[in-house]
């Protein structure tokens, strides 16, 4: 049976579990490891199919909540971004008993535009899918430029994201493809409203793929959880301020750490 990779790292009582996004892999979350491992004990996890975690194919979200139970902590703070942040959200769902706490990292419950909701254009993600096929590491390398699009440090970072994807294992075009597929179907905006575990909301105010518009909207919504733009940040927010980021999860967590 495949298992993923699974690497805890830190000195603190309380377990954080870390899902990065899309294409990349766990490798991504190194830049704040220090600053965030004196507070926790930290889960760093390549997802299905992604980095070290390779002997998965396209799974739906439910089936990547599933790969993580075997190996997660009985109870533990999760952290995702992007991607990362459905699978938090949907397992926050399923097993609110196991979650202490939940953080979103420019994530949002739908990622697809709709008429009433600001995203991702629909054929924006199509035409990523069927480049997929064509030109498959071009495709992705457009993809991370997208998520530091705008930032004073856009270039490095963007860098940064590159070396995380090529230090391990490309994901297959299928896996790639599932997980744009989630991106492009899911939508638990409905669901969250009954989720109780405290919530914090970490935004990007010049995001393109989340537009910082969700936050607002979301703290109409879900008036249980808390938010927080972080300036001059766009989708990778813990790459290009890592310290106001890393700043924001402590003062969150702190009345639950103590």
């Amino acid at each position: 049976m495949a298992q993923l990779y699974w690497q805890t790292a830190g000195t603190g009582k309380v377990d954080l579990v870390l899902l990065h996004g899309w294409g990349l892999n766990a490798e991504v979350w190194h830049c704040i490891i220090d600053r965030l491992s004196p507070h926790f004990r930290l889960h760093l996890v390549d997802l299905p199919g992604f980095g070290r975690s390779g002997d998965y194919g396209a799974l739906t979200l439910d089936q990547m909540v599933d790969s993580l139970l075997p190996q997660m902590p009985e109870k533990a703070i999760w952290l995702g971004w992007s991607l990362g942040g459905l699978v938090a959200s949907r397992l926050a769902l399923r097993y609110p008993q196991r979650v202490q706490a939940l953080i979103s990292v420019a994530s949002s419950p739908c990622f697809t535009a709709r008429d009433d909701w600001p995203g991702i254009k629909p054929h924006t993600l199509q035409s990523f899918q069927q480049q997929l096929s064509d030109d498959f590491q071009r495709t992705v390398e457009r993809f991370l430029a997208l998520q530091t699009l705008g930032t004073e440090s856009a270039r490095q970072d963007a860098r940064v994201l590159k070396s995380v994807v090529l230090s391990q294992p490309m994901p297959s075009v299928a896996v790639l493809e599932g997980g744009l597929e989630i991106l492009r179907q899911v939508d638990l905006r409905a669901e969250m409203v009954a989720l109780t575990v405290p919530m914090l909301r970490l935004y990007g105010y010049l995001d393109g793929l989340v537009p910082r518009k969700v936050a607002s909207l979301l703290d109409e919504q879900w008036p249980h959880s808390e938010s927080c733009v972080i300036e001059k940040a766009a989708h990778a927010p813990f790459i290009s301020h890592p310290e106001a980021f890393c700043q924001h999860v402590i003062d969150f967590t702190q009345p639950l750490t103590q």
